[in-house]
C-alpha cells in the first residue's frame, strides 16, 4: 500500500445523514426536506458535511439535498458532501422500484447496482449531475459487505472481491487527479472494512451497528486499533443499534420482542436504570460512547424531523460523568 495519507479537511464531530431526503419509509414534502437541510446548516459550527448516496431514493436524496442548499443560497464551497457509490438511477419500468422493496416511498426512478471500475466512475458522474452546482468530494463504495454476502459460491465471492478492489482503483484515481478529497468505506459487517484496508489506503471508515454501548466485540476493537495505526479516521453510525438503545423495538434494523430476544431487553432495562440514576439520557450515552475511542472522530446521525436534527447536534457535546462508565463496567454492561 501507499504511505499513510490524511484528509485535506477536518471531519466534523457530526455528519448529517440524508436518507430521509430520499423518501425512506415516509414521503416528506419539499418544505420539510428544506427545513432538514437548514437545521443541519444552522447546527454546524464548522463546514457542514452531508452523507448521501445514489441508492437513497434512487438519487432523490441527492436532488433534494441540492434543492435545499440552493433554497438557502449556500455556496458550493461552503458545504461538504459525501456520496456513497455503487447504485445508479435507471428508468422505473415496474409499479414499484426493484431495489429494497417497501423501503422507499413514491419514487419516480429505479436503481441498479454496479460495483466495478467503470460502474463506480459512472455513479460518481451521475451523482454530481444530480447535485447540480454542488459536488461530492468525499466518496466511498456503498455497502460492500452486502455485495459480498450476495455471492452464491466461492468463485463468485472471489470475483466480487476483485470487483470491489477495481472500484477502489477508480476512486483512488479520482483522488490522485484531485477530483475528490478523500476515499472511504462504510459497512455493517466490519470484516469487509478489514479486508479492504489490507489492499487500499483509506482516508476514513464508517462503522454501522458495530460500536455501541451494547455492541463492541474484541475483533471490532482490534480493527479500530489497526485503522488508527494506518492513519484512517473512523466515523460511527447507527450508534443506537438502529433505535433499540433509545426505546425502539428495532434492533440493527430487525424488529425484536422480549420473548425472542430476552437478553437484549434485560440489558436495556439495566442500561435505562443506570441512565436514570446518573441523570443522563440514553441517546447522550450512545453518542458519547463513540468518543471513548481515540480513532473515532465523528458520528453520523440521520433524522426525518428538523427539531430532532437540532437535538442531535446537542448530543455531540453532551457530558457523561466518568462514574457512569465505571458503573456500566461494574454491571457488566460494557467491556471497555
Amino acid at each position: 500500500m501507499s504511505e499513510v495519507s490524511s484528509l485535506t479537511h477536518k471531519i466534523p464531530k457530526i455528519i448529517f445523514g440524508t436518507s430521509s431526503l430520499g423518501n425512506l419509509f415516509v414521503e416528506l414534502d419539499n418544505d420539510v426536506k428544506n427545513a432538514l437541510v437548514q437545521a443541519a446548516i444552522e447546527g454546524s459550527d464548522d463546514m457542514p458535511l452531508f452523507d448521501s448516496a445514489g441508492k437513497y431514493g434512487a438519487g432523490l436524496a441527492l436532488e433534494s439535498l441540492a434543492a435545499g442548499l440552493e433554497a438557502l443560497n449556500i455556496a458550493p464551497a461552503s458545504v461538504k458532501i459525501s456520496n456513497k457509490l455503487g447504485w445508479k438511477r435507471v428508468a422505473l419500468t415496474t409499479d414499484e422500484p426493484t431495489f429494497e422493496p417497501g423501503a422507499w416511498i413514491n419514487l419516480k426512478h429505479d436503481a441498479v447496482q454496479d460495483i466495478s471500475y467503470q460502474g463506480i466512475l459512472d455513479c460518481y458522474e451521475q451523482g454530481n449531475e444530480l447535485l447540480g452546482q454542488y459536488q461530492a468530494t468525499i466518496v466511498s463504495i456503498h455497502d460492500p459487505d452486502e455485495y459480498l454476502a450476495g455471492a452464491e459460491d466461492d468463485e463468485q465471492l472471489s470475483q466480487r472481491k476483485q470487483d470491489i478492489l477495481a472500484a477502489y482503483k477508480a476512486l483512488m484515481e479520482l483522488r490522485a487527479a484531485g477530483k475528490v478529497e478523500s476515499v472511504g468505506v462504510g459497512a455493517k459487517d466490519v470484516s469487509v472494512i478489514d479486508f479492504i484496508s489490507d489492499h487500499v489506503q483509506l482516508d476514513w471508515a464508517m462503522f454501522a451497528c458495530s460500536i455501541t454501548p451494547y455492541t463492541h466485540t474484541e475483533s471490532t476493537l482490534a480493527l479500530l486499533k489497526k485503522l488508527g495505526e494506518q492513519g484512517v479516521d473512523v466515523i460511527n453510525s447507527a450508534v443506537f443499534n438502529a433505535g433499540f438503545l433509545i426505546g425502539s423495538d428495532n434492533f440493527d434494523y430487525q424488529k425484536i420482542t422480549r420473548e425472542t430476544h430476552e437478553r437484549e431487553f434485560i440489558w436495556r432495562d439495566k442500561f435505562n436504570a443506570l441512565c436514570e440514576q446518573f441523570q443522563v439520557k440514553p441517546a447522550e450515552v450512545c453518542v458519547q460512547f463513540s468518543f471513548l475511542f481515540d480513532q473515532i472522530v465523528s458520528v453520523a446521525l440521520n433524522s426525518s424531523s428538523p427539531k430532532r436534527v437540532k437535538s442531535n447536534v446537542a448530543l455531540v457535546d453532551a457530558k457523561i460523568p466518568p462514574a457512569f462508565w465505571q458503573a456500566m463496567r461494574e454491571h457488566n454492561l460494557m467491556s471497555v
